[in-house]
C-alpha cells in the first residue's frame, strides 16, 4: 500500500477483549467508581408489565477483521443498538421475579445469544464472549413499594412452608387416631355382641326354667333381682300367710335351699 497520508493500514486487535456499557457510563473507575447513569437504556417493561432499571456490560473481540473493518460503517453503534434491543426483548419475555432473582443466568445467556445471532446477521465480525447483568431493581419512586411487596411475597412463602409442615406433621397422628378409635370401636361392638349372645342365652334358659315351674322362677327371679339391687345387706324374707299372730321370716340367703325344694316337689 500506499505511504501515510495517501493510505493509511488499520490494524485491529484481535486478540483484545473489549467492553461496552449499556444503561450507565463509568465516569471514574475510582477508587471509587463514579457511574452515569442513562435511563433511555435502562428502564424498560417486564413480560408481567412492571418497570425495571437494568444494565449490561457486554464483553466481545474481533473474530473476523475483514467484516469488522468493510461490512459494518460503525461497528461500535451497532453492537449499542443490538445489545439494548436484545436486552429490551428478554426482559420483555421474564417476569419481574425472574429478572431479579432467580432467573439472572438465563437471561443473561439469552441476550448473549440473541445479540450474537443479531451481530452475525450484520456480519459485523464481532464475537461476543460475555454478557453481565450489573443491576436489575425497580425504578428509585417505587423502590421501597417494591419491597414491601417482596417481603409480602417472602412471608407469604413462609406461611406457606409453615403451613405444608403443620399438615405433614397432624395428618400422619390424625389418621393413627382415626385408626385407634376404629380398633376401639370395633373392640366395644365386638364385647357388646358377645355381651348380648350371653344375656340372650340367660334370657332362654331362665325361659326354660320359667316353663317348668313359673311360680318358683318368678320367686328367684325377684329375689336375685333385690340382691344385685340392694348388695351386701341382710334380707329376709316374710311370709304373711302364715296364719296366727305370728309373722314367720327367712334370710334371703337361704333362699336357694328352699325354691330347689319346693321346685322338686311341684315338679313331682
Amino acid at each position: 500500500h500506499l505511504p501515510w497520508p495517501i493510505e493509511k493500514a488499520d490494524t485491529p486487535k484481535v486478540t483484545e477483549i473489549k467492553r461496552l456499557e449499556i444503561g450507565f457510563r463509568t465516569v471514574d473507575p475510582g477508587p471509587p467508581a463514579r457511574y452515569q447513569f442513562i435511563e433511555e437504556e435502562s428502564l424498560m417493561l417486564t413480560g408481567d408489565e412492571n418497570i425495571v432499571d437494568a444494565q449490561i456490560i457486554v464483553q466481545y473481540k474481533i473474530k473476523n477483521a475483514p467484516d469488522y473493518l468493510f461490512k459494518v460503517k460503525d461497528p461500535k453503534g451497532t453492537l449499542r443498538d443490538a445489545s439494548e434491543a436484545a436486552l429490551r426483548q428478554i426482559i420483555g419475555a421474564s417476569t419481574i421475579d425472574d429478572a431479579l432473582t432467580v432467573g439472572r443466568l438465563r437471561i443473561q445467556q439469552e441476550i448473549k445469544v440473541l445479540l450474537q445471532r443479531i451481530m452475525d446477521g450484520y456480519e459485523s465480525g464481532l464475537l461476543i464472549t460475555e454478557v453481565k447483568l450489573q443491576t436489575v431493581r425497580p425504578p428509585k419512586e417505587v423502590e421501597a413499594a417494591f419491597k414491601d411487596v417482596v417481603s409480602a411475597k417472602e412471608d407469604r412463602e413462609r406461611l406457606i412452608y409453615e403451613a405444608r409442615g403443620y399438615q405433614e406433621d397432624i395428618i400422619p397422628k390424625a389418621k393413627g387416631k382415626a385408626v385407634q378409635v376404629i380398633k376401639e370401636a370395633e373392640a366395644y361392638r365386638a364385647e357388646r355382641i358377645a355381651r348380648a349372645k350371653g344375656d340372650t342365652a340367660r334370657f332362654l334358659s331362665v325361659l326354660k326354667e320359667y316353663k317348668k315351674a313359673k311360680d318358683v322362677t318368678k320367686k328367684r327371679l325377684y329375689l336375685e333381682t333385690m340382691e344385685e339391687i340392694l348388695p351386701n345387706i341382710k334380707k329376709f324374707i316374710i311370709d304373711s300367710k302364715v296364719g296366727g299372730n305370728l309373722v314367720q321370716f327367712l334370710p334371703l340367703e337361704m333362699r336357694e335351699e328352699i325354691l330347689k325344694e319346693k321346685t322338686i316337689k311341684e315338679i313331682k
